[in-house]
């Protein structure tokens, strides 16, 4: 009896692919919660042990969705490249938030689906997200708002200033999902005059708090 050609590798990362972006869709929709590995395998042309093979359970599975969904909407790569450019820092926030704005008019958008579900329904599942993507991510981006305020990374006001700097960007992208009234209208605005919006109020807040910062260390 000849015997059977072995999987490739290139096969198994195409299975691997399908899997996640079977999972990803359905948990979009649905949530973790009610998806099975039953219904990801079914969705995604595969048995039940491929899913297992590739992820080892079905919470192994959604942490991976979970972080291919954050490296899709913010890749580390790019970031240390646009940390690492010769661009003043405004102009590596302003292409930070291109970046952001670009990636949520891509066809396939259940990246921000899923993640907004684990957001504001956490589960022990964020906890691997956060310091496997968040955290190293998030010291790039503190590393461009410390260069434009001169507050050290480890001072809490930075990361006042970051919430700060998010929130109309993260408005952004919910109103891209089409649930908010003002999303019809921002849909015919281009992204580069988004960015240079968010860009623009940021640096305006930046470097208020940048003058309060440096008067109150020059006080004492």
């Amino acid at each position: 009896m000849p015997r059977q050609p072995r999987v490739t590798r290139s096969d198994g990362d195409a299975t691997r692919v399908r899997i996640l972006e079977a999972a990803g869709r359905l948990i979009a929709r649905s949530g973790y919660a009610d998806v099975t590995s039953k219904d990801v395998a079914a969705k995604a042309g595969v048995d039940l042990a491929s899913i297992n093979y590739h992820f080892g359970s079905r919470s192994g599975l959604y942490d991976a969705v979970l972080t291919e969904a954050h490296r899709r909407l913010v890749n580390l790569d790019e970031l240390q490249k646009l940390i690492g450019s010769d661009l003043e820092p405004e102009a590596q926030l302003y292409g930070l938030f291109k970046l952001l704005l670009t990636r949520t008019k891509q066809p396939q958008a259940w990246p921000i689906s899923v993640l907004g579900r684990e957001i504001f329904s956490p589960s022990s599942h964020l906890r691997t997200l956060r310091e496997g993507e968040v955290e190293p991510k998030l010291s790039l981006i503190l590393k461009i708002l410390e260069n434009m305020t001169g507050i050290p990374e480890r001072d809490p006001l930075l990361l006042q200033c970051l919430v700060s700097v998010a929130a109309p960007c993260m408005m952004l992208l919910i109103s891209r999902k089409g649930v908010s009234p003002i999303a019809d209208g921002l849909s015919q605005v281009p992204d580069d005059v988004l960015a240079e919006q968010l860009c623009h109020f940021a640096v305006g807040g930046l470097d208020a708090v940048r003058k309060r910062y440096k008067k109150v260390a020059d006080d004492v």
